[in-house]
């Protein structure tokens, strides 16, 4: 009988995830039955939100159970069919869990075209992440021609989306980022007017208002934390924060020191809105449309770190946190 090699979540880290606290196990894959589809994972994303998974702790989705396979966007080839969907040779894009080889019964299974862009596409600017950065900032952030646009974390798989978008709906966008290559990056290739590296800036509040002359009307936070809290001394009124990730945080092992957001939302007027990509599920159609429009009419430009082989999926998602990616992070299989 075939075999598949699965990552299980071994511990829930403290701190930093390790290789530690993941788990390979191989197990039999068992004989297809009506209505399931047999998949071989081609690309499988890795992303910040996993770490809170991770956690036992209450959140909007339910944590990863112990000794169990680890879940995340995937794009599969269908081997074999007994699903009227699904016939073998198509390419499929859905939440699967960490395996080379999975069987499962589902109809929340997306076919993906190769021909209309490059599978691991479907994984960032076309999938989870291009939605999140469109949805989030039209739906929340309300864009306004000529407003300032702040991202933090913008030269990630989100980020650097959120401030192309930006440019075509006729904003000014400033990014953050963590090194001189990634500040000129966002510069050079996604088009961003201007961007700081808050790893050699001393003063970011100051950094924020030299770079954001007119003050920040919209704040798109990836990352929470003291970057963070100098945006709020650059808001202006009725600003509007998108509050996407908190990756600064994710890791800390001890309740964050922050001072109080409120006096500076009361004082402009300002609103703090978080969100999850399900809040706008009527959307996402109408989403990847305009998505795949501006992608074919090159006005989106996307970049991925794409690491190759099955065994490198824990390595490649603890590098996030250290910020070795440049755009989405993909593995693949």
């Amino acid at each position: 009988m075939n075999t598949t090699r699965t990552i299980n979540l071994k511990n829930r880290p403290k701190g930093i995830p390790e290789l530690t606290d993941f788990d390979f196990t191989t197990s039999p894959i068992p004989e297809l039955q009506e209505g399931e589809v047999l998949l071989s994972s081609k690309y499988i994303s890795v992303d910040p939100y996993l770490r809170g998974r991770m956690s036992d702790a209450k959140s909007y989705v339910k944590p990863f159970e112990l000794n169990k396979p680890i879940m995340s966007g995937v794009i599969a080839e269908v081997l074999a069919s007994k699903n009227s969907k699904f016939s073998a040779g198509d390419h499929v894009s859905g939440m699967l869990e960490w395996k080379e080889t999975q069987i499962i019964k589902t109809d929340e299974l997306l076919i993906v075209d190769p021909k209309k862009a490059p599978l691991s596409a479907y994984l960032g600017v076309l999938g989870m992440t291009g939605l999140t950065a469109y949805l989030g900032l039209t739906e929340i952030g309300k864009p306004k021609k000529g407003e300032t646009l702040l991202v933090s974390g913008a030269a990630g798989a989100v980020g650097s989306v959120v401030g192309q978008i930006g440019k075509i709906l006729g904003l000014r966008v400033v990014g953050i980022a963590g090194t001189d290559e990634k500040v000129e990056m966002l510069k050079s290739e996604f088009g961003f007017d201007e961007a700081i590296n808050y790893n050699t800036t001393q003063n970011m509040k100051e950094a924020i208002a030299n770079s954001c002359p007119e003050g920040v009307d919209i704040y798109f936070d990836n990352v929470g934390g003291e970057i963070s809290e100098a945006v709020l001394f650059n808001i202006n009124k009725f600003s509007r924060t998108v509050n996407c990730g908190a990756i600064s945080v994710y890791n800390s092992t001890e309740l964050p020191k922050s001072i109080s957001v409120q006096p500076f939302l009361i004082k402009t007027s300002s609103s703090m809105q978080g969100f999850v990509i399900s809040n706008y599920a009527d959307k996402h159609s109408e989403g990847i449309k305009q998505l795949a429009e501006w992608l074919q009419q090159d006005k989106l430009y996307y970049v991925e770190t794409i690491v190759d082989g099955f065994d490198e999926i824990p390595n490649a998602f603890i590098d996030l946190f250290q910020g070795k990616n440049k755009g989405k992070m993909i593995v693949k299989v």
